[in-house]
Formats: C-alpha cells, structure tokens, sequence
C-alpha cells in the first residue's frame, strides 16, 4: 500500500512529461506562418489613380519574395547566418520587386530558401524547413521552400522565388500550386544573389492561373497580342515512363483536357530523349557516368548530371573566395556538393555554351512559335522529411532529370498541379519554346479549369477494363519491361515493372527486374531497395542477391556486397559470376 502515492506521481509525472512534449511538437507543427518566412516587412504601392483611369494592374494583390532579393534596408541573407553576419543590408531594392510593388503589389516579407539557395529539398538547418501545407510530413521542396509554402498555405497571393534547376518548378509541384519559370534573361537578375548564372531565373509562384498571367505581364512587360491556342501539343511518353506513380490517370487527365478544350488528337513523343540526342550532338562530349568500366545513362540523366557540374562550376566562380574566407557553416550535403573536386578544362567550360545553344535550336524546333510539350514536373513524389535518399547524389540528379530540359535549354516552363494520388500533390509541365512566355501564361489559362475537371473525373473512377485479373495484367506489364529492357529502353522498362508491382506487390520477380534497368541507368539507391524487397518476398531469389550484391559494391558498401555473392553462391554453388564477383571483392578488401 505504501507504494501507492509513489507509483501516482511517477505516472503524473509522466503524464505530465507527455503534455510538455506533444505540446511543443504542435507548437511547431502549427506555427502561424507554416516556417516560410525569415523576415515581416511592408512595401506599399502608391496610390491608384483616380477614376475614371484603370488602377494599377496588381492592386489588391499581396506578395512575398525569396531570401535572395534585395529590399532596401534590409540584409539578404541567402539562407545561411554566416552570410548575413557578413554582408550589410541592401542600399536600394531589387527592380523586379519594385516593378511589383509599383505595379499595385504589397510586399510583406522575405521566405526562407536552401541554403545559400543550393538545394532542391527545402530543408534548412539554419531557419528550419518550412511546413509543406499539401503533405505536412514531407519536404517543401527547394530552392524557394518558403516562397511556395506562403502561397500553398494562402498566406499571400502571390511570391518570387529563384530557379536555378527546378527552384520554383520542384516546390510548385510538391506543394501543388502553379509555378512558372520565363525565358532565361527575359526578367532582371539585377539586385538577386547568384547561383549559376547562365541557369538562373527569377520565377514565381500563385495559386490560379490569372493571378500567374497577371504577375507575368507586370514583369515580363510583352506587348499586347491575341491569344492563340495552341496548334500542336506533344506529351513526352518516356518522360512520364519516369514517374513512380501512376502515369497512365495523369496523361489520360492531359489528352481528355486537349481533346475538349482543342478537339484535336494529341501527339505521343514516344522517345523525346532520343529526339533531343540526335539534335544535342555536345552532350556526347562529356564524360558519362561510370561504374566498372561503364554505366549506360538516358539522354535525360546525362543531360541533369551536366547541369549538376555547371551549377556547381559557376556556383564556386561566384562565392568561392567568401566561403573560403570566412569558412561558414553550411548544410553537410550542400557543403560536400560545393566542395567537391571539380576542375574544368577550358574545352569543356566552352561545350556548355553548345549543349544549351543546341538544347535551345532542338525544343524550338520542335515546339516552333504555337506547340506546348507535356512532361511530369518531377519524376517522384516529395520524399519524406529527414528521408536518407535526400542526402545522395542519386537524389539530386533524379528529381532535376525533367527540370533539366528547359533549364539547359532556356525555354519556358509552367508547373500546373493535377490533384492527388496517395496523398502527395501531382503535378505536370507545359514547356514553350524560349520567348514564347505570354503564349504560355495564356495557354495555362485556357486549359487550367479543364485540367482540374478531367484529373478529378479520371481520379475518382475505378475503371475495370473486362474481366482480367489484376495477377495476369501484371504479368502483361511484366513481359512488356522484359521487351523493353531487351530493347535498352531502361525507363521504359522501369515504367512497365512499376506497373506490375502496383497490380501485384507481391512477387519478387517484378522487383528484381526493376532493379536490373535501375543498375542500367545507375541508380543503385533504387536497385539496392528493389533487391531487398525481392528477397523480403523470396529467400531463394539467386538474381536480387547477385544485383543487390552489385548495387552494393557501387554504393561502396564492399561487406555487404560479398555477403551477398557468397548467399548466391550458397543457392547456386556453381554460379561463375558469384564466384568471381565474390573473389574480387575479398582480394581488394
């Protein structure tokens, strides 16, 4: 009995331990501000004319900007406090965000960005990683987190960001609003703080599509035209073979949208990457990949990994000499990324210059002054927060595969949300040739309702094609990545075993053959996982453990990969390529 009281105030006391705790959790999940914002400021408009003229064309219209603008009298911080330590507050502001403000806008604070505006997740150790408002439990997206956050969350109408290599167009998608990236050098750079200046653009974000038109024709002062539809409209079939999530309800949502608003059929570009090979002839110039000996990469892939080296490259001939002197604390994956070895012979630094001149000429081409071509914004849903696959190279190079083609190439791109699918926003892409940025916003405008009609019809209809069971449709989609990875179309194959595995998640064989197209295209995060999700399912599976094995030695993890060889081996002792893979690995290590 004597226990009692005690025995009450321990579970009191833990009790009230609990409160404290989730407490603080909730205060952090539901700040005011979802995290976006670094700084609360006011820049006001002037006041609108008198009637009977036409007020300003933004009034009424509220907006935030990115961390790397500069607001008179106040520092730009760039997303990391060594760098506002080190810099005094801006002496005027910004003429993009005065064209704004001038133009009706009011501008009521800074977001927060990546630090030193150089990822693509939207995390950030030093302000904290802003709440995506669409997927709470998953990353915002970068570089412009914060910019995109405070419009998803209706915080402000809408909000400048900067995109280097997807900066607006990755968080637009993953926070499932509308983000537009112009023409590179058709908007002012001055007074915006550099990444890489020949992949650099001042994008912004809005929630409608007439909001989006309205900001693009305050900054991008075009001319008045008639709006045009547009005359051929192309959708990328091998770009959305990337998607990890189910391709067919979102081109379906785009074709049926085309077919209503044009009456027209649309055309499939089955093989873009092919198409954009034989016109990027510089591309080749450039060393690929390599895993012993050699790892076959996509155009798409090889293009991103380019685009990678030049942002990195560029990156460092701007602020080099400052990280170097004042050493600050930086992100770890952006401080490994940044410090990596990276020199560049004079040859290579010019074949930059034709991969984007080539790049521009091959989509102009295609598209000419009145086609739109359709592609996902980003090839996977956001990843989750704290999520490993954040922290490698793999990562950076997949989710910039798609972003890659209009930041090499300078054209213009819109990111249009489609709704939902396992709870994460979905989103596609509208591209126009470079300078064809009016046609664009108006497009968008035109299709947009359309868009959103067709993907809820299509999202919530089951359809059940005849009486085939979900086992053998499986096995249809199966054969077909058999054929395709016979014919070297990784991606292809990749999408066939996707589709097989969302039929049935239970056979191990549609695993490992995924994981043989990703070692294909080098992505060894992907086959390690499929490897061991095949071998989850089948214990016996002598090909998962030889291409687990693989994908570990490429991973550098050499124990694990002869362990691997040698389970193989115990399956099938007669089995050459263990053997000798097993051999080679414990001579070397």
């Amino acid at each position: 009995m004597a226990s009692s009281p005690v025995n009450l105030w321990v579970l009191l006391g833990l009790g009230l331990a609990g409160i404290l705790i989730m407490t603080k959790k909730l205060k952090k999940a539901v700040k005011a501000d979802f995290g976006a914002f670094v700084e609360r400021f006011q820049l006001l408009p002037p006041p609108p004319p008198p009637p009977p003229k036409a007020p300003h064309p933004l009034t009424g219209l509220t907006f935030a900007v990115s961390d790397v603008f500069d607001v008179e009298g106040f520092i730009t911080g760039f997303g990391n406090l060594d760098w506002a330590k080190t810099h005094s507050a801006a002496s005027q502001t910004s003429p993009v965000v005065s064209s704004l403000v001038e133009g009706g806008a009011s501008c009521i604070g800074k977001t927060v960005v990546d630090d030193m505006a150089f990822g693509i997740s939207g995390e950030n150790k030093h302000y904290d990683t802003p709440t995506n408002p669409a997927a709470p439990a998953r990353v915002p997206g970068g570089s412009s987190s914060g910019a995109a956050v405070a419009v998803a969350a209706n915080l402000v109408d809408f909000s400048l960001g900067i995109d280097t290599v997807g900066g607006v167009r990755i968080p637009a998608g993953y926070c499932g609003i509308l983000g537009f990236r112009p023409s590179h050098g058709t908007v002012s750079q001055i007074g915006v703080l550099p990444v890489s200046a020949s992949l650099d653009t001042v994008g912004w974000f809005a929630k409608d599509p007439t909001t989006l038109r309205r900001v693009g024709h305050a900054l991008l002062q075009v001319s008045f035209t008639v709006q045009r539809n547009p005359r051929s409209i192309l959708v990328a079939d091998d770009c959305f073979h990337l998607l990890n999530t189910s391709a067919d309800w979102v081109t379906q949502a785009v074709v049926k949208s085309i077919e209503k608003l044009f009456g027209r059929q649309v055309l499939r570009h089955e093989n873009l990457g092919d198409y954009l090979s034989s016109k990027v002839p510089s591309l080749k110039a450039f060393q690929s990949e390599k895993s012993n000996g050699e790892v076959k990469s996509s155009f798409i892939r090889q293009l991103s990994i380019v685009m990678q080296k030049l942002k990195r490259y560029e990156f460092k001939q701007y602020h080099n000499e400052w990280i170097n002197t004042v050493k600050p604390t930086l992100d770890p994956v952006i401080s490994a990324q940044i410090h990596q070895q990276l020199d560049m012979a004079e040859a290579e630094i010019e074949n930059f210059q034709s991969v984007r001149n080539e790049m521009r000429s091959a989509l102009n081409l295609l598209l000419k002054d009145d086609g739109i071509l359709v592609v996902p914004t980003t090839a996977e849903p956001p990843p989750k927060l704290g999520a490993k696959e954040i922290l490698s190279e793999d990562y950076r190079i997949r989710t910039s595969m798609l972003t890659s083609l209009v930041s090499m190439s300078g054209c213009c791109q819109v990111a249009v949300p489609l709704g939902f699918h396992d709870k994460c926003p979905v989103s596609v892409s509208i591209i126009a040739r470079h300078g064809g940025d009016r046609f664009l916003l108006d497009t968008v405008q035109t299709m947009y309702a359309v868009l959103q009609e067709q993907a809820d019809i299509i999202s919530k209809t089951k359809l059940s094609k005849n009486a085939v069971s979900q086992e053998t449709s499986a096995e249809m989609a199966k054969e077909k990545g058999n054929q395709a990875f016979k014919d070297k179309q990784w991606q292809r194959a990749i999408g066939f075993y996707t589709e097989a595995i969302k039929l049935n998640a239970k056979n191990a064989t549609y695993y490992s053959n995924r994981a043989a197209a990703y070692l294909e295209l080098g992505s060894f995060i992907q086959a390690e996982e499929d490897c061991t999700k095949a071998i989850d399912l089948d214990k016996r599976n002598v090909k998962a453990y030889l291409r687990r094995g693989t994908a570990r030695e490429m991973l550098g993890y050499y124990q694990e990969a002869i362990e691997d060889f040698k389970y193989a081996l115990v399956l099938e002792p007669n089995n050459k390529r263990a053997a000798q893979s097993a051999e080679r690995l414990r001579r070397l290590f």
